[in-house]
């Protein structure tokens, strides 16, 4: 089939590299120069299968409530006059739910295992580098009751097959020696040996070279302005090229990779989805001491953050602020990052040579992404993955491309429409 994918960020890439192994013609459009300059482009940089327990959990109101008044909070509900905030939010709170919870975990870790065994695959099968590293993720606490609170959440990644293992703070600092400035602080972690690191973007650019070179077509510097909906089909794309020349792409099959900006692109088609940007922030700088910078890619969770090492960069990034499709960079919030990255590896980088970013996350209340097929039968999703974008990018991609050759898909997963599997968990999307 001819396969149009709107959105060349990793999960659109990843899925038109699968979509191509599957013998399917495609091309990806993008209003970007190159792939995975948004979102993609500065994120945390973890395959994180361990990063399962969703931002809504029963921990979470009381949470939210007391970091409302503060400008550096870790998610920050910016309340706006838009019902799509309000709609958001409130299935965000049913999320909170202990067993919506333990769902969602359980979804998300399944992904996540198969995500990341695709991605080794495809790395092993291309030899495509990214600065990536196998040494594990280390999530580290300074609060004796967050600690506590991580233990349930483990045994049930565990139940799932994710070999997470709470580690004191000894082992925690044996793990990454450079914790050792910060051991004062340290009250214990968890570690997960298999999950990796590397740089999104880099993936991106690099994915998206091979697969031109199998016959891939991306259009670069391309608006999309709307789909085109004939019946219970989409008929074409409507597109503006660089030079502002318009035109209608048409395909048998379109995929919806936009990102935070699925929901408004198929919003005329009459199709709802609980995708929300949630705004992030990260720090990018050079590594001033090789010993004092950290090589294990690590989970700060008072602050919600992840710090990894990008060969010779250090890329910190985190919090999530929901303030509708604001785009504007808040300095406060990235000198937060900063300053608690420097409270922690005093000597790792050069702050003169500091880096912001920020950038729209497509977030589901329930942190699942929606993946599979809409109402509308030849418009497919694969979009709201949120934080884990780069964990959940390639199993996303081989998955979709088995739904939409007809295949069922290797994994038991909540998929929408047409994926034939985890049908207790099909989430029930208004117009999907």
């Amino acid at each position: 089939m001819k396969v149009i994918v709107l959105g060349a960020g990793v999960v659109g890439t990843a899925a038109a590299w699968f979509l191509n192994k599957a013998g399917h013609e495609v091309t990806v459009i993008d209003r970007q120069p190159v792939a995975g300059n948004e979102t993609s482009f500065a994120n945390g940089g973890q395959i994180s299968v361990s990063h399962a327990e969703p931002w809504a959990n029963p921990s979470a109101p009381l949470k939210v409530l007391k970091w409302l008044a503060r400008e550096d909070a870790p998610l920050l509900f910016r309340l706006r006059l838009d019902p799509a905030q309000w709609r958001w939010c409130a299935r965000f709170m049913l999320e909170c739910l202990p067993s919506r919870t333990r769902h969602n975990i359980e979804q998300i870790v399944r992904l996540g295992l198969y995500s990341r065994a695709t991605l080794q695959a495809l790395r092993a099968e291309t030899g495509i580098a990214y600065d990536h590293l196998q040494r594990g993720i280390l999530h580290f606490y300074t609060s004796e009751r967050e600690f506590a609170a991580a233990i349930e959440p483990a045994r049930v990644m565990r139940e799932h097959g994710c070999d997470v293992q709470m580690v004191d703070t000894a082992r925690c600092i044996e793990i990454e020696p450079a914790l050792a400035s910060a051991r004062d602080r340290l009250v214990g972690g968890s570690y997960t040996p298999s999950d990796e690191s590397g740089d999104a973007h880099t993936f991106s650019v690099e994915l998206a070279r091979l697969a031109q070179a199998r016959g891939v077509h991306f259009l670069t510097e391309t608006r999309i302005l709307g789909l085109e909906r004939s019946g219970d089909r989409v008929s074409a794309v409507h597109v503006v090229d660089v030079n502002g020349t318009p035109s209608a792409l048409t395909a048998d099959a379109y995929v919806m990779a936009l990102g935070s900006y699925s929901a408004l692109a198929l919003r005329p088609l009459g199709i709802s989805v609980p995708v929300y940007p949630a705004k992030g922030y990260s720090v990018t700088l050079p590594v001033r001491s090789a010993q004092a910078a950290p090589t294990v890619s690590l989970t700060d969770d008072e602050y919600k953050i992840v710090i990894t090492r990008l060969g010779d960069r250090l890329r910190c990034a985190g919090t999530a602020e929901l303030n509708g499709y604001d785009t504007g960079l808040n300095e406060v919030r990235c000198r937060a990052i900063a300053d608690r990255l420097f409270a922690l590896f005093p000597d790792a980088g050069e702050r003169s040579r500091i880096r912001y970013w920020t950038g729209l996350r497509p977030a589901t209340p329930s942190n699942v992404p929606l993946i599979g097929r809409s109402r509308i039968g030849n418009l497919y999703l694969d979009t709201g993955h949120g934080t884990l974008g780069w964990t959940h990018a390639c199993g996303s991609g081989k998955a979709l491309a088995d739904i939409i050759s007809g295949r069922t898909p290797e994994i038991d997963f909540a998929f929408l429409g047409g994926g034939q599997r985890g049908p207790r968990g099909v989430p029930q999307l208004a117009g999907t």
